[in-house]
């Protein structure tokens, strides 16, 4: 299955909005993507600028996908998905997230897989996004703020990601400044060296300019694929 799976340092660092660029970018040249993102929780606070993660994914894969395609488990609290499912009285069950992954991206040249939270949030009690990493087998590309505290947070998780043998093909900090101080452009080199790992930066945008950011990451060099017969992106 030709994808990338898109996980951060923490919640809030923008993976969703990394992981819609990516699916727009991919779409705006004539890809077939689907999205997954195994659960959501929070959807009872009200979304504010950007729409709740699932919508947003939905919005921008061109598989035909409803939102509860891209996440099938969805709970109100904003707190961790295997809490979340405590308080709820549910289940999940974790093996069939793997499944139901793979289920979406059935008939898309591309599958974009974007995590819940960090990559050591819990699904279930026994089971990690990075378990579900492992599963589904797709380069990883972890989320990080630009900001002081960067280095040490994503130098864990690029750490928790290889220590069960995943490939992590890029960091992408975000939002990137247009000009980046002294600090920023340390903490980016900082972790390049220590981390032994590309690190990306992706603008600022909103809702309608997805496609235009994505277009700036090397997507196609992360997946180690050029695409289904079109050129890699520069």
């Amino acid at each position: 299955m030709r994808g990338i799976f898109v996980t951060a340092t923490d919640t809030g660092v923008g993976k969703t909005v990394l992981a819609a660029a990516i699916c727009a970018a991919l779409a705006e040249r004539g890809e077939r993507v689907a999205a997954f993102k195994p659960v959501v929780t929070g959807t009872d606070e009200e979304p504010d600028e950007w729409p709740r993660d699932h919508e947003l994914l939905a919005r921008v894969a061109t598989i035909r996908q409803r939102p509860s395609d891209v996440a099938p488990l969805s709970f109100g609290p904003a707190v961790s998905p295997h809490l979340a499912a405590e308080m709820a009285g549910d289940t999940i069950e974790p093996h069939e997230l793997a499944a139901a992954a793979r289920a979406a991206g059935e008939g898309a040249d591309t599958l974009v897989c974007e995590g819940v939270g960090g990559i050591l949030v819990p699904l279930t009690p026994g089971y990690l996004v990075r378990d579900l990493a492992v599963e589904l087998d797709l380069p990883v590309v972890i989320a990080a703020r630009t900001g002081l505290g960067t280095i040490n947070h994503t130098l864990l998780t690029i750490e928790a990601a290889r220590a069960v043998g995943l490939d992590v093909a890029a960091v992408v900090m975000t939002p990137w400044p247009d000009e980046p101080d002294t600090m920023v452009r340390s903490n980016r080199a900082t972790i390049e060296r220590f981390g032994n790992v590309e690190v990306a930066g992706l603008p600022p945008t909103s809702p309608d300019e997805l496609a235009a950011a994505g277009a700036k990451l090397p997507v196609d060099e992360w997946m180690g694929t050029s695409g289904p017969d079109l050129p890699a992106t520069s």
